[in-house]
């Protein structure tokens, strides 16, 4: 099922998240789409791979809620939203700054990902 407004990505990529599933976070994402993350930027396809593969391990669990959501007329959105992240008993929250676009088939995906705690960016 693809994002066919703006704030499904976040419900899309919760599902995955939340499964585990690495491909399917991956599939949110354009081809050359930007994931910043607690090591750095992870540009493209294969990066966002790997730093999801170290994200998703030992059960861990995220809560995500759309706060904002700004459309332009150009096909692009920015959301904003708030998380919470648990991985083996150890929690961490913050705020995200996503911006997706809306491909040729009316879907939406992610070109920047931000996830932000009051540290820094989630690794």
């Amino acid at each position: 099922m693809p994002a066919k407004i703006p704030q499904d990505i976040h419900i899309l990529f919760l599902d995955a998240f939340n499964r585990a599933d690495v491909e399917a976070l991956v599939a949110l994402y354009e081809p050359n789409a930007l994931l910043v993350t607690g090591n750095g930027l992870a540009l493209g396809h294969d990066a966002i791979r790997k730093a999801y593969e170290k994200i998703v391990v030992d059960g861990a669990h995220m809560e995500l809620t759309t706060q904002t959501v700004v459309e332009s007329p150009g096909g692009l959105a920015m959301l904003h939203a708030s998380w919470t992240y648990d991985r083996g008993g150890s929690a961490s929250a913050g705020v995200s700054t996503e911006v997706v676009r809306r491909q040729r088939d009316d879907s939406w995906l992610f070109v920047i990902d931000e996830p932000r705690t009051p540290e820094g960016p989630k690794s």
